[in-house]
């Protein structure tokens, strides 16, 4: 009986010992464990996965922020001559959306080119905007500091169904649209 219960109470104990080990050694080792992700972002191995439309090392940020604003637009594209002049970037209505008013200095008032924001580029998927195809593409290649405007490439093209001329801004050939951001 004596060496029965001495087997019991020695198996409790090693149990206990092992069970005490298992859990102090798995509580102090999770990377995640001070990190907080904004917007839904998600923590795996001490790092944020953002949700779309957000960025940033915890998720802080809001992509499409960066582009709000007046841009000044110098272009020549493959059928027309140097122009100069201003669009506006602003929110739709899913967070990684905007639009795009005074495109290509043609579509007026109420026309406005869709894109999307994916951290530092802007996509502009196949559409049609005021009788004409649009499509491209742009990236700010140069963040906004205190002292210069943020700053973005854009290739893009806008086809005229009608009489199948194709004005070329760096998308296939000609050079690329420059934008800088006058404000936000």
């Amino acid at each position: 009986m004596k060496t029965c219960l001495k087997t019991i109470v020695l198996t409790c104990m090693s149990t206990l010992v092992v069970f005490a080990g298992l859990t102090i050694s798995s509580c102090g080792n999770d990377p995640c464990k001070a990190i907080v992700c904004a917007y839904g972002g998600v923590c795996a191995d001490g790092e944020c996965t953002c949700a779309t439309g957000y960025e940033g090392t915890q998720c802080e940020k809001v992509s499409r922020e960066k582009f709000m604003g007046t841009w000044g637009v110098t272009e020549k594209g493959t059928l027309t001559n140097p122009a100069i002049y201003n669009v506006s970037i602003e929110p739709a209505e899913a967070i990684q959306d905007v639009t795009i008013a005074n495109f290509y200095n043609l579509f007026p008032g109420e026309v406005r080119v869709k894109a999307r924001v994916s951290n530092d580029t802007l996509y502009i998927d196949r559409q049609e905007a005021f009788n004409r195809v649009v499509e491209g593409v742009g990236y700010i290649d140069q963040p906004a500091t205190k002292e210069e405007n943020a700053h973005m490439i854009m290739r893009y093209y806008v086809a005229d169904p009608s009489t199948g001329k194709i004005n070329d801004f760096g998308w296939d050939a000609g050079q690329p649209s420059e934008w800088e951001l006058q404000d936000q």
